[in-house]
């Protein structure tokens, strides 16, 4: 049973972190990815400082702060570019690790190589299958087996400590442990994500946020290349509220023509930043349903368990959705070093991680549904849909800050706890 590797299914950020630290914790394992060959797909993602603590713990400082943009700042304003709420993140917030702003895709290819060249540096049988979908698994007197299908049509089972399924919230395996559940729950919202290259706006390193729940702009700048010379990739989101989207047959993130979203953000020019040019500079814009599922009674049966989008999606609130896969990774590969690995110590470590994670993530999902921190719009919106002199006629300072900081502490990233994990 010691030398049984842990077997993960997927090789998102999730599943690619917890691959990395169980690696560094000298323990095997077999990762296993549905396509052929990763690419640098997707669009813009932030890294809070308690999860860039976990990257930071596997040595992948320098590989980030080379290629992300380490954010300074979080601005919201409301539809007429009035600013509502500004604060500092990262270091310039004065927690001990960064926020970064990154391209998804980057992440996973970074993860990815790194990955790949520990694995060649070292001794370890830990392997990586690319062109693998998880299909079924099941539980043994000693292990687990788990049934994957390759890129040409043939079934492995492969036995393993355990199965971790990290994979994504399309999951295979949430599936399987509830059949009944049905698809993502839609909010009512649809968001279109895209990338343009344009004029670094405030300081070039700052997070916006502008409009209220049924229309809102997102942006922030993700390549220090970019802006080592002089410009600004710019990670954009445009989110409407549409209640009668139907989802197409096929895909839930697909190609559209900006005159699907366009007109009612064809008048957001501010001083500080041209909404339209920056929408009509991109080359594809891509349409994803603003959807969640609800938070699940159970994730770890038995030796297999749930991690990242397979447990807990949630809307792109926040920017906790990859912090908190990375967190899950964390937790989950430090209880398993813990472990003899026999089988009931698996079940036991499986388990425990359940009852920490479960809980924490479900908490993040319902708030993220009541818009977290985005709050501040929406009551700007209400109670000033005219705009304001000041945002303190419609929103005091106090609840401002009351609202920034429950989400901070339900989150698990306020100053406090980010700074003493770190002393630790």
């Amino acid at each position: 049973m010691p030398n049984q590797p842990i077997l993960i299914a997927g090789a998102g950020p999730g599943g690619l972190s917890l691959a990395l630290y169980l690696h560094q914790l000298g323990i095997n394992f077999e990762l296993f990815e549905t396509v052929s060959r990763l690419k640098p797909l997707g669009v813009g993602i932030n890294l809070l400082p308690h999860s860039v603590r976990v990257l930071h713990q596997l040595g992948l400082q320098e590989k980030l702060k080379a290629i992300a943009i380490q954010t300074s700042e979080l601005h919201y304003y409301n539809k007429f570019g009035q600013q509502i709420w500004a604060e500092p993140r990262g270091l310039a917030a004065g927690y001990s690790y960064p926020q970064y702003s990154i391209h998804r895709g980057d992440l996973q290819i970074l993860l990815f190589e790194s990955l790949q060249e520990r694995l060649a540096q070292s001794n370890s049988p830990s392997q990586i299958h690319l062109g693998y979908s998880l299909e079924a698994w099941q539980d043994g007197p000693h292990s687990i087996t788990a049934s994957f299908r390759s890129a040409d049509g043939q079934l492995h089972p492969i036995e393993g400590a355990a199965l971790i399924a990290a994979d994504g919230i399309h999951s295979t395996a949430r599936k399987k442990l509830y059949p009944a559940e049905g698809t993502p729950i839609y909010s009512g919202r649809i968001l279109w994500r895209a990338l343009s290259e344009g004029k670094p706006f405030l300081d070039g390193r700052t997070m916006i946020m502008a409009g209220h729940q049924s229309q809102k702009f997102v942006c922030y700048p993700i390549s220090k290349a970019y802006a080592d010379r002089g410009s600004s990739l710019i990670n954009w989101i445009a989110e409407l509220n549409v209640p009668d989207w139907q989802a197409p047959a096929q895909d839930w993130n697909r190609q559209v023509e900006i005159e699907r979203f366009f007109a009612p953000f064809a008048d957001w020019v501010f001083d500080w930043l041209d909404v339209p040019t920056l929408i009509q500079k991109t080359e594809a814009v891509y349409e994803y349903p603003l959807a969640d599922r609800d938070p699940l009674p159970q994730w770890s049966f038995g030796c297999m368990t749930l991690l990242g989008d397979a447990a807990h999606p949630m809307y792109p609130i926040g920017s906790n959705g990859a912090s908190q896969a990375i967190l899950d990774a964390e937790d989950l590969s430090q209880r398993l070093a813990k472990t003899y690995l026999s089988k009931a110590e698996v079940i036991q470590a499986l388990a425990d991680y359940d009852a920490e994670r479960r809980p924490a993530t479900g908490k993040i999902v319902l708030l993220n549904r009541q818009n977290g921190p985005e709050q501040v719009m929406q009551l700007a919106e209400e109670r000033a849909p005219q705009g304001f002199k000041h945002v303190h006629e419609a929103i005091s300072q106090e609840e401002l800050e009351t609202i920034a900081n429950r989400y901070k502490q339900a989150a698990g990233f306020s100053l406090q706890q980010v700074n003493l994990k770190a002393s630790t």
